[in-house]
């Protein structure tokens, strides 16, 4: 059996405690060696929890350690700092969604990598949906024929994390559902399309909700209770249009908080067939068969724990034993148009994207 890589963990809230999880559920591959939190008292009870006796509040300590591999699970704005430092320090790195604030930042992740000849992996877990990969098989197989357009939605009601605190700060962020949720959904349409082009975007970003903190009106908040001391700066709902050249478009609709029903899902049409997918529905491919229209419902098993498996392709990756399951260069594509999606809004105009 090979030597288990050693782990390490910076960021130790609800994402970095699902990443810790992951990494028990492979531990014939990895070993929790070390975490760090700036929360002196959040760090020690995950320390007992895991069974974790290297503990650092500074992850700069933490990177001296001999551990192998790191997981990134902090603000979005210390994406870049700590992955790049980890790069520097000899770590393979896998970094949560968003890659970076910005494209900018995620060209800098992405290049710190190489130099270093290290794995960066990014934390696009659904794409290990069943769904998604049975979806991705359909395309790559041609049953759907060629991809025209795809429809992303994926709207909460009153569904604001942490109002107040870094996720709806601007600055500590980067922006709201956009960056937040709607990362996940455009790369799962890109990667199971294969359409990794985008070329324009036409887009409109609103702050109706969050905005009016004391009047914000919900049941439950991820993330929270509400800092009415902090601030809400971001968009609470983004609506656009991409096109990938002259083969194909995306519509979308992504929000935290809308006087609109809760759904999630994205549609794949082709001309020889199509697929909704990620609807909490069956899959159908609604095509053709023997002349006739047809609805057919395909069998698959379902992925019990995604988080896991994505750790086990980034476990494999950095053992030189397959591929990273996101890989950085789709994850800067992706901060490309998520970016633009902000510009179309702030122009109120198309914009292109390079």
């Amino acid at each position: 059996m090979a030597k288990k890589l050693k782990i390490g963990v910076i960021g130790l809230g609800s994402i970095g405690t699902v990443h810790m999880d992951a990494y028990r559920l492979n531990t014939d591959a990895a070993e929790l060696t070390a975490i760090c939190d700036i929360n002196a008292d959040r760090l020690k009870a995950q320390g007992e929890k895991y069974a974790v006796a290297q503990q650092f509040t500074d992850y700069r300590q933490l990177l001296k350690t001999d551990v192998d591999c790191i997981s990134v699970c902090t603000w979005n704005l210390l994406h870049k700092e700590m992955a790049t430092a980890a790069f520097k320090a000899g770590k393979n790195v896998l970094l949560e969604k968003p890659m970076a604030m910005n494209a900018k930042e995620g060209a800098e992740i992405l290049a710190a990598g190489k130099k270093a000849k290290k794995i960066l992996q990014i934390g696009m877990v659904w794409r290990q949906a069943a769904e998604a990969q049975l979806a991705r098989q359909y395309v790559a197989d041609g049953l759907l024929g060629e991809i025209y357009h795809i429809r992303a939605v994926l709207t909460r009601r009153r569904g604001v994390p942490g109002l107040g605190g870094w996720f709806t700060t601007k600055s500590m962020s980067g922006g709201g559902p956009l960056i937040d949720i709607g990362v996940h959904w455009f790369d799962i349409c890109m990667y199971m399309s294969g359409l990794w082009n985008p070329t324009s975007v036409s887009a409109v970003t609103y702050s109706k909700f969050g905005c009016k903190m004391r009047d914000y009106k919900y049941v439950g908040m991820w993330a929270g209770p509400p800092n009415f001391k902090g601030v809400c700066d971001v968009e609470d709902y983004a609506a656009g249009f991409v096109r990938f050249g002259k083969k194909a478009t995306m519509s979308f609709e992504i929000s935290w908080a809308g006087n609109t029903e809760e759904q999630g899902f994205v549609e794949l049409i082709g001309d020889k067939g199509g697929m909704r997918v990620l609807d909490g529905k069956p899959v159908q491919l609604k095509t053709e068969y023997e002349g006739r229209i047809a609805d057919i419902t395909p069998q698959y098993q379902d992925v019990p724990n995604r988080f896991a498996v994505q750790t086990k392709k980034y476990l494999a990756a950095c053992r030189g034993e397959g591929e990273p399951a996101a890989t950085g260069e789709q994850g800067v594509i992706n901060m490309k148009l998520i970016d633009a999606v902000y510009a179309s809004s702030k122009a109120g105009t198309e914009v292109k994207i390079r």
